[in-house]
């Protein structure tokens, strides 16, 4: 009787694992989230339309996700340029600036506000300078998307910068031997390697930066319909006792960044597929 020995698992079984995994997520995400969507309930849903389409809340949606988008593609371009340096060149203070990209990681978010805002003030060293040009950053529309460029940054490095490592180089000196120039080299054989982690860079930096608070608030100077986010709005009617206005518009957030996030799971999906990652 021939018999086979099972190796055993380092962890327990399917049916334990998985229902520690539904209930842990069920505690911390979906329980807080359920009850974010049963108190905007409170209201009629006339009430809830009219809570979540006022000119001060459409407002605060154009500049939270434009910014949020804005950031992203921004720190796409860039994150992809800084890891492409510390990955493809050695030069004095490497390491250094590799440690930097982390600071936003570790940085509390109401520092990094105060920060950006002393130094692109009309007083601060950027600000100064770039303020006879007629370029105002604080206390602006363009001071929300310099926050969130600032937080996202990490995102795009730390996703890309692991998988230029471990491209080989073998594929682009056979695209050199054959004549290919280095933008096609790139934009041919490295590009499509590098592009799914590229994309998921962006779509963490994304969401990080939708729900961006803290960095943002001392910056955009909060002036309704000009440079209001949707976080400081929800705090403003939490702080006003309108719990079902809040959680109103928090639910509007939810399910557009749920959405969103849905989409650009999606194009991963694709790239990955289609480049056979």
């Amino acid at each position: 009787m021939n018999l086979t020995l099972k190796k055993p698992s380092v962890l327990p079984g399917f049916g334990p694992t998985l229902g520690y995994t539904i209930f842990y997520l069920s505690l911390i995400v979906l329980i807080p989230l359920s009850a974010t969507f049963l108190k905007s309930t409170l209201f009629t849903w006339d009430q809830f339309w009219s809570a979540v389409t006022a000119p001060r809340v459409l407002a605060s949606y154009r500049l939270s996700f434009g910014a949020a988008l804005i950031g992203a593609l921004i720190n796409a371009f860039f994150g992809l340029l800084v890891a492409w340096v510390l990955v493809r060149y050695r030069f004095p203070g490497k390491r250094l600036i590799d440690a930097l990209v982390d600071l936003p990681f570790a940085l509390p978010t109401a520092v990094a506000g105060i920060a950006l805002t002393a130094v692109y003030s009309t007083h601060g060293w950027i600000g100064s300078v770039i303020e006879p040009w007629g370029i105002k950053v604080a206390f602006t529309p363009l001071g929300v998307i310099v926050a969130l460029t600032f937080i996202g940054l990490p995102f795009v490095v730390r996703t890309v910068q692991p998988v230029l490592e471990d491209l080989e180089a073998e594929a682009e000196e056979a695209a050199a031997s054959l004549g290919a120039s280095r933008l096609q080299t790139f934009w041919k054989v490295i590009l499509p390697a590098l592009w799914p982690a590229l994309l998921t860079g962006f779509s963490l930096a994304f969401a990080r930066a939708i729900g961006e608070y803290g960095s943002v608030i001392f910056i955009a100077g909060n002036m309704p319909m000009v440079s209001e986010i949707t976080p400081l709005l929800i705090i403003t009617k939490l702080e006003q006792y309108d719990y079902a206005g809040a959680t109103s518009i928090a639910v509007v957030m939810l399910v557009v960044s749920f959405l969103l996030l849905l989409i650009i799971n999606g194009l991963q999906w694709w790239s990955s597929h289609r480049y056979g990652r």
